[in-house]
């Protein structure tokens, strides 16, 4: 190639640094992606979870049932 072109047209990048930063921008989306889906993970586990406890909470307080018909039954 003479000089005056090649002070023209800039060499291209060579392939592995394109490769490399293409890789590191791909991962770097793939764990942005799977923080956000832990973190609406854990956010649904965490209003199930005290859902849950607040229906145990009134289920205890309810009059059982199933004891008292096991009790008669066996009387």
């Amino acid at each position: 190639m003479p000089e005056e072109l090649r002070r023209i047209i800039p060499a291209p990048p060579p392939p592995a640094d394109i490769f490399a930063t293409y890789q590191l921008a791909h991962e770097f989306q793939r764990e942005a992606q799977h923080r956000q889906e832990l973190e609406r993970y854990c956010e649904w586990y965490y209003l199930t979870a005290k859902r849950h406890r607040n229906e145990l909470q009134r289920m205890q307080g309810d009059i059982n049932l199933f004891g008292w018909f096991c009790r008669r039954k066996s009387q």
